[in-house]
């Protein structure tokens, strides 16, 4: 069975073309009909876009709370601040990727857009590197499992405030 093909002059529209014993057969679309400035206003008040600062905060004081807590719990401080760095780990190279991603030379066209993410993107993973790098340098004695758990939970945190909004709107 050869499927045929159409040039479509609307991209946006879904559809199927199947070629069943010669007869070629065109599944229904969906129809989604285009917001009105009104309409598109009162879904951004509705649903308000999530700052990457807050997200950012908030894996800071989640990886500081919680490497204070290791640190009194276990006895032993440098389980803290392995923790705290694996944290660190991740709200560094995140908040260089909102800063840069945040910028208005960012955001002036979509091309601009693109290139900037993939330009952030490879800093934050370059820092991150960087940063793991040095660790045994700069956190001694260094807990390896505790920085890891750091770096998870700060990893998680992105979840975390997900859920946050997602309960701030009820």
């Amino acid at each position: 069975m050869a499927i045929e093909g159409r040039l479509r002059n609307d991209r946006w529209v879904d559809s199927k073309i199947l070629q069943e014993g010669g007869a070629v057969q065109q599944e229904e679309a969906l129809d989604f009909k285009p917001l009105t400035r009104a309409e598109a206003q009162a879904l951004r008040a509705k649903e308000p876009p999530l700052s990457p600062w807050r997200v950012i905060g908030v894996q800071a004081a989640v990886g500081a709370v919680l490497a204070l807590l290791v640190a009194l719990v276990s006895g032993k401080e440098f389980y803290g601040w392995s923790l705290l760095y694996g944290a660190l780990t991740v709200v560094v190279p995140g908040a260089l990727m909102a800063r840069g991603m945040t910028s208005k030379l960012s955001s002036m066209t979509p091309g601009a857009s693109a290139v900037s993410f993939m330009l952030w993107e490879m800093v934050k993973i370059a820092v991150s590197v960087v940063m793991l790098a040095l660790a045994p340098k700069l956190v001694q004695p260094l807990s390896w499992p505790a920085l890891l758990a750091g770096l998870v939970v700060g990893m998680k945190v992105y979840w975390v405030a997900l859920l946050w909004r997602g309960f701030s709107k009820r």
